[in-house]
């Protein structure tokens, strides 16, 4: 799944069938216009949320059955994020990836849990970590018995507020853990605790962070995305608008074949 050069996109949170499958459709059609390999990607619970009182998602049983129907309608893989390693078994039985969330890079139980399953995995670099200290995560991913594992780099920490993208961190990443090195540029932009407690966001550098990825050598890129994102429950400070996406995957690709000359 990490072979080639992937894009994993979808809401933040799971929500109904019909915005889950308008996202899903939009990404089928793109990836055949494209010829770009994509794997829907959204959360049944988002159980890191800076709000006791903030929307979780539909939850575990709930969600696996609304990511079987986006599988089942569009034929797309799915993925999902895992926070505790009892969810792992039961989500790996229904999608075709698992992602292990930022904060968790480091919990042993998790990651050979997810391990474990066989299944593809992605794991998100935490804000505060170095690149070359992601080489421990993947290798208990791998000895768990995951061979397929991709490692996301999603900005590091600057004070107390935001994230800065070190554009040497990919190829840092792939020569210390052997490992596919992704770039979540939505997550990038998050500026934390800066929306009356919850995170905010400067989605409006997600483009040009994205073309610099790319030419940088990324290896794929993670992109949450909303028909309206305003009115999304989750990370909608972040996320780009689903009707934005064809001209930055234009750039993408343009930026990727101008590359490959």
């Amino acid at each position: 799944m990490f072979d080639r050069f992937t894009l994993i996109a979808g809401p933040c949170m799971l929500e109904d069938d019909a915005l889950n499958l308008e996202v899903a459709y939009a990404l089928a059609t793109w990836s055949r216009d494209f010829g770009l390999p994509v794997v829907f990607k959204a959360s049944f619970d988002k159980a890191n949320r800076a709000r006791v009182d903030s929307p979780r998602g539909p939850g575990l049983v709930a969600g696996l059955d609304r990511l079987a129907r986006v599988k089942t309608d569009t034929g797309l893989p799915v993925l999902t994020d895992v926070h505790e390693s009892d969810q792992a078994e039961p989500a790996a039985r229904v999608v075709d990836a698992l992602q292990i969330p930022a904060f968790l890079c480091r919990q042993t139980d998790l990651l050979q849990a997810a391990g474990r399953t066989g299944r593809p995995i992605n794991i998100k670099k935490g804000q505060w970590m170095a690149p070359e200290e992601m080489s421990g995560a993947v290798e208990k991913v791998r000895t768990a018995g995951s061979p397929e594992v991709a490692v996301t780099e999603r900005g590091t920490a600057f004070g107390y507020g935001d994230l800065v993208v070190d554009i040497r961190s990919f190829g840092r990443l792939r020569a210390a853990t052997g490992a596919p090195a992704f770039f979540d540029a939505t997550h990038a932009v998050q500026r934390a605790g800066r929306a009356g407690g919850s995170s905010g966001g400067d989605p409006e550098n997600v483009p040009a962070l994205v073309r610099a990825a790319v030419a940088a050598g990324c290896d794929g890129l993670f992109l949450e995305t909303h028909p309206s994102p305003s009115r999304a429950p989750s990370d909608g400070a972040t996320m780009l608008p689903l009707a934005d996406m064809p001209a930055l995957l234009a750039d993408v690709m343009a930026i990727r074949n101008a590359l490959a000359r």
